[in-house]
């Protein structure tokens, strides 16, 4: 939202628009047409939901969720610019009657669509109220009606997760906030977030640290910090159990913004805070590649890393313009990219229970209705051409045995003994007087970008 932006004005409501009590009355349930044109793009050419591939339904691999947050709650405000994007729902105000109708709105969106998951903020469904208590009690009126849209229209909840970035008592941090009074009032929040998550079905319960990192190092004692958002999550656990909820927790890394640092700044950095401090039996990641490209690697990097480790657990599936320094949150349209996250999901046999999440907004400058529709189909095709890509990929083994080779000398003899941590020094150096110099090989990246190439 723009710092800047006026006060919205009053829009039409959408008790206006028609006796159809639909918000899309002109469009219905999306459908699959494989052989429709390029410019027919209210179909899916390529997402054929009951399709088999590799043992399982393309919905049980891919497993859409449609976030709330950017796709309900996105104005097309940007620090230099008013809002753009004017909902015909929207009556302006913060009141719960607007909530209830922007919930309906989505799952109408959701049904036509044809997604089975949904994800949300805390602070996205329901106004934050002047009192914790208050809060609560919307929390619990909004989620009471989303639970009977979720029984009416089948769409599950993925994730939920709490806001604890946006409101001016975490400036300084949530979890690792030098106050005490403003960490136990994150936690306090949590709390509820978990309840609601659990009263809802979800399946994973997310925490995103945006604030959690600094600005200046003159003012801050990372030790300490680091400590205390240990121990936060470890409340979290203990609860967590208290209550029964069966979720998966994960922690979505990013480098920076709105921090200058983030203390979750890529896969490898998530995953060693998990390991030091024992948190990575409870604890799995979700990679939202944007980040992952701000931090300076590759579209797929902390997917693939994560996923080594075996902490890979769910995805949110957008990219950004590796030319820009900030968060764009785009739609992933790019099938070589959508294919490289597909061969890893393929490889671990699926993200169950996380999913593929579109954390994605539209352009501002794409202000229409149907330019929502329009963006999540042809990002699910995407997925779609990566998913067929990826199980060709895979299947023909043409690049996994170019990888096997590449390390066979590990598979016998002294390789062997190495990967087995059974080897010394001194045996290696024996090797070395009888073996001599190495032969160097060619790594052979082209081969392999050709490889690929052919199945993209």
């Amino acid at each position: 939202m723009s710092s800047f932006a006026p006060a919205a004005k009053r829009a039409k409501l959408a008790a206006d628009l028609g006796s159809t009590g639909e918000f899309f009355p002109d469009i219905g349930n999306i459908q699959y047409n494989p052989d429709a044109g390029p410019t027919e793009t209210m179909v899916y050419k390529h997402y054929n939901a009951d399709e088999v591939i590799n043992g399982k339904t393309m919905k049980e691999w891919l497993r859409y969720s449609v976030c709330f947050w950017h796709t309900f709650r996105g104005t097309g405000a940007d620090p230099f610019g008013f809002p753009t994007l004017n909902r015909p729902w929207e009556d302006g105000t913060d009141s719960m009657e607007n909530a209830k109708r922007r919930l309906r709105v989505a799952f109408e969106f959701f049904r036509k669509l044809g997604v089975p998951f949904w994800t949300f903020h805390d602070r996205d469904i329901a106004p934050e109220g002047a009192t914790l208590e208050e809060s609560n009690r919307n929390l619990d009126e909004i989620t009471d009606l989303a639970l009977e849209l979720q029984q009416e229209t089948g769409v599950k909840l993925l994730w939920g997760t709490c806001n604890l970035f946006a409101h001016p008592r975490y400036m300084n941090g949530a979890s690792t906030n030098p106050d005490a009074h403003v960490l136990a009032f994150a936690a306090a929040q949590v709390k509820k977030g978990l309840e609601i998550t659990k009263k809802l079905g979800g399946e994973n319960f997310v925490f995103w640290g945006g604030r959690e990192g600094f600005h200046t190092l003159l003012n801050t004692d990372i030790a300490r910090e680091l400590d205390h958002m240990a121990q936060f999550f470890k409340m979290v656990i203990a609860y967590k159990a208290k209550i029964g909820f069966g979720g998966q927790l994960l922690i979505e890394p990013k480098p920076k913004e709105p921090s200058k640092h983030q203390y979750d700044y890529d896969g490898q950095t998530v995953m060693s805070f998990l390991f030091k401090y024992g948190l990575e039996g409870d604890f799995k990641l979700n990679i939202e590649p944007n980040h992952t490209t701000l931090a300076g690697h590759c579209h797929e990097h902390d997917v693939v890393m994560a996923s080594a480790h075996k902490l890979l657990g769910s995805v949110d599936s957008n990219t950004g313009s590796p030319d820009l320094g900030w968060d764009t949150d785009q739609f992933p349209m790019d099938v070589k990219n959508t294919t490289a996250i597909m061969k890893v999901v393929l490889e671990q046999d699926g993200l169950a229970p996380g999913g593929l999440n579109f954390d994605c907004k539209v352009r501002r400058e794409s202000i229409d209705l149907v330019d929502m529709f329009i963006s999540h189909i042809g990002a699910m095709d995407a997925f779609a051409r990566g998913l067929r890509n990826a199980a060709s990929l895979i299947n023909e083994g043409h690049l996994s045995a170019l990888v096997a080779a590449r390390y066979s000398s590990f598979d016998s003899g002294l390789g062997a003994k190495i990967e087995a941590g059974t080897a010394t020094l001194e045996e290696c150096e024996e090797f070395i007087h009888q073996k001599g110099e190495p032969t160097i090989v060619s790594g052979r990246q082209e081969h392999c970008e050709s490889i690929v190439n052919y199945y993209v």
